[in-house]
């Protein structure tokens, strides 16, 4: 998985929430979260993360969902276990991994190739770094 790159652009808070939006290629992700590490603030430059089990896809996908985080992606790799799925997906910007269960990948008929949204709450993305 690339690192996700991208620059602090608005940091709002309320006590000890706090919920900052990134500038990540041409797009904005939103994080939601209690504390800040040292070193964020506005034009900030980070590195962010998202854990793969926090990854949805949704395919052929057309109306409104609550996700904070939604990319279109292409399918560029499927490996399928047993019980699971490493779905990896690129964007423009970077390559995710999303891991869903086999009956999911299947039931979806997941493909490499695939052109798909990648969706994950402002809460699943996290500040790994500050650069």
């Amino acid at each position: 998985m690339n690192p996700l790159k991208a620059e602090v652009i608005k940091i709002e808070n309320h006590e000890n929430l706090n919920i900052v939006t990134f500038a990540f290629g041409d797009q904005t992700l939103v994080m939601l979260g209690l504390e800040l590490a040292e070193g964020v603030k506005l034009g900030s430059e980070v590195e962010l993360s998202v854990k793969p089990t926090h990854v949805a896809i949704g395919k052929e996908f057309y109306g409104d969902i609550s996700f904070s985080n939604q990319l279109s992606a292409k399918i560029i790799e499927i490996d399928n276990g047993i019980l699971l799925s490493s779905v990896k997906l690129a964007t423009s910007d970077a390559i995710f991994e999303s891991i869903v269960s086999r009956k999911s990948s299947q039931r979806m008929d997941l493909n490499v190739g695939d052109s798909v949204n990648l969706f994950f709450k402002a809460s699943d993305l996290y500040i790994k770094r500050v650069l």
